[in-house]
């Protein structure tokens, strides 16, 4: 049992990715998912239980039979659109439901939590590339939920004495190598799926939100970070709080500028395929650039990307696209 970590949203697109590494790596991911989003059939690396982090009972039966030596707390709602619309949701959700998992590990002498938070903290950058000391204005209610959890993790730090790490992701993409694992979100917002999708004939275009941005290419640009790299930060970060007290907040990218006409291209290229394109208007509150600076990932976790170049991107994503529309057919 000393190797059984708690994985919450384990069913979910990065919780999945990381369950497989965890159980490479020689520990047993216990999977809990209320499957809102994730998918059952991408449990295969350890047990998994169907609930919710709010449920207090379910929690303290998990604690209580597995004993894990950490959390690794994916759990979350996380369309932006939708947390401006329903903001209860998230803030119950993300918020409410984390204040119920920290509850459940210091009643079980539980204190070590991997956290994944969001670049969506910092809101619209003042300075690029973005580091962790960088003001922190979230403009809508998801990355406002990430960012009252990093303050509650912290006072918790304070007062009980958890050990933490939070990583802030920028554009989480990809799928993994082996072919097991990919993206698949229902309804689907991210680029690359969507670009993918259209290329397959599965859905009749992709929009380009604003052309007019200050970039190159005028299209806005983002740090793209392939999600089994993700998924190794997590192992490490998780090996360091096992030789450590922390508390720590990290971004996890690649300092990497990409644009979302290089994206199209890209998966152009890899799939020989044309990508119908609708131009629309900018939205509200997308700010033109979004990059980390990494340096705090690489001295403080020794974590180096390995899959983040824009082609293993883009052809693990599409290899497992193809592989599971087969799949169901």
């Amino acid at each position: 049992m000393k190797n059984n970590i708690l994985v919450t949203g384990g069913a979910g697109y990065i919780g999945s990715h990381t369950c497989k590494l965890l159980y490479q790596q020689g520990f047993t991911p216990i999977a809990l998912d209320n499957l809102v989003y994730g998918h059952q059939h991408s449990v295969r690396w350890g047990p998994f239980i169907k609930g919710d982090i709010k449920d207090a009972k379910l929690l303290d039966e998990i604690l209580t039979e597995y004993k894990p030596q950490a959390v690794i707390h994916f759990a979350a709602y996380a369309y932006v659109g939708e947390s401006v619309l329903d903001p209860a949701k998230y803030y119950q959700n993300n918020v409410a439901g984390t204040i119920s998992l920290l509850e459940s590990m210091r009643q079980h002498k539980c204190n070590r939590i991997i956290f994944s938070s969001s670049c969506a903290t910092y809101g619209v950058p003042d300075t690029l590339p973005i580091n962790e000391g960088h003001p922190q204005n979230p403009i809508n209610p998801y990355g406002h939920s990430k960012l009252m959890i990093e303050q509650i993790l912290s006072d918790y730090a304070s007062a009980y004495g958890l050990s933490y790490i939070a990583l802030r992701y920028f554009n989480a993409a990809g799928a993994d190598p082996g072919g097991e694992l990919g993206e698949e979100h229902t309804p689907e917002t991210h680029l690359i799926p969507l670009t993918i999708l259209a290329a397959m004939g599965e859905i009749p275009e992709i929009k380009i939100f604003g052309t007019d941005y200050q970039t190159p290419d005028g299209t806005a640009i983002r740090d793209y970070i392939h999600v089994s790299d993700l998924a190794d930060a997590h192992i490490k970060a998780l090996q360091i709080l096992y030789k450590s007290n922390l508390h720590e907040t990290i971004n996890l990218g690649t300092g990497r500028e990409t644009s979302v006409k290089n994206i199209v291209e890209e998966v152009e290229k890899i799939s020989k395929r044309k990508i119908p394109i609708r131009y629309c208007d900018r939205r509200p509150g997308d700010p033109p650039i979004l990059i980390a600076e990494t340096d705090k990932a690489k001295t403080l976790l020794e974590w180096e990307p390995k899959y983040s170049d824009l082609d293993s991107i883009v052809k693990t994503a599409w290899n497992w696209h193809i592989s599971h529309r087969l799949e169901k057919k």
